[in-house]
């Protein structure tokens, strides 16, 4: 395989994807005592679901969902549902039926344990077997980025089709909220072909202090990385929080191979995060016909309240 040299008859194309689905959500508890996070819905579709829709709309063919123990729930979700099916089927419920045939029909999806909590860097590393030699996309499953017509996954893939990096998601936040956030520090003059939304990188510092961010783009959940990061992945030490970090290991792999930045365009939810659940939660009810009178009535008479 060719990286960054432009030859594009020679590099594989990106088909595959891996979610990490394995960690216990303790930001929500208690909600996910007993319930993975990746199924809390936002409105009536469990979250994840969104995030392998928005695979699917970027051309990715096959998916590994790694997993733990309490993470059954995502697997049945996504398997037939026959004796669902055939309820709805002898109801007459056929529309009700066509959408839940469409979550099993999505596309193929493969599944791994996370067998230790090691972090997610060795959530990826369990990819390895499945993803072989070929480039692939990440998506973290917190994040949840509304974009219709070019969703975010979608336009890293084109990004890498174009210079055959690694490539991460980045948004830029308000210069105050740096903080928050994993930033990544661009390397002076080096966009590519003039693209204003990739410039290549030179390092990423995690939740900087507001002074000593190098930026203000922070990585937002979205990846495509080459099958390299596997190599560094499997000698990565344990950084913060005694995890394996994958940021960690994309920084070394800056010392082999150029990685970029791509500065997508689309509206980001942080699901993993309570408010940003519910703002999630309002404004997909607002885009909905079928609910959105009822939920502006009901905005309009708190606020009067």
């Amino acid at each position: 395989m060719i990286f960054g040299n432009g030859d594009e008859f020679m590099r594989k194309p990106v088909r595959k994807a891996v979610i990490p689905a394995a960690g216990l959500g303790t930001r929500f508890l208690f909600a996910t005592k007993a319930q993975t996070k990746e199924m809390l819905p936002l409105v009536d579709k469990p979250t994840i679901q969104y995030i392998v829709e928005e695979a699917v709309a970027s051309g990715i063919e096959e998916i590994l969902i790694v997993t733990s123990s309490m993470k059954r729930p995502i697997e049945d979700h996504f398997d037939k549902s026959y004796e669902l099916e055939d309820t709805l089927e002898k109801k007459g419920k056929l529309e009700m039926l066509e959408m839940v045939k469409e979550i099993s029909n999505l596309v193929q999806i493969h599944y791994v344990r996370q067998k230790e909590a090691k972090g997610l860097g060795h959530a990826i590393l369990c990819a390895k077997t499945f993803i072989k030699d070929e480039p692939f996309v990440v998506l973290l499953g917190d994040d949840v980025v509304v974009n219709d017509e070019n969703p975010a996954t979608k336009q890293l893939v084109q990004a890498y089709n174009k210079i055959g990096c690694s490539i991460m998601g980045v948004q830029r936040v308000p210069h105050e909220e740096v903080y928050k956030y994993g930033i990544v520090h661009p390397a002076e003059s080096q966009r590519f072909n003039g693209d204003s939304r990739m410039v290549k990188l030179t390092g990423m510092v995690e939740k900087p202090r507001i002074d000593e961010a190098p930026s203000d783009l922070a990585i937002m959940g979205r990846y495509v990385l080459t099958p390299e990061i596997f190599e560094m992945l499997e000698t990565q030490e344990a950084g913060a929080g005694g995890e394996i970090q994958l940021t960690d290991a994309i920084d070394r792999l800056m010392d082999r191979q150029a990685v970029y930045a791509y500065d997508f365009e689309g509206q980001r939810y942080d699901v993993g995060d309570k408010f940003g659940f519910i703002k999630a939660t309002i404004d997909f009810s607002l885009n909905r016909k079928d609910l959105r009178d009822q939920v502006k009535a009901y905005l309009k008479e708190l606020n009067e309240a």
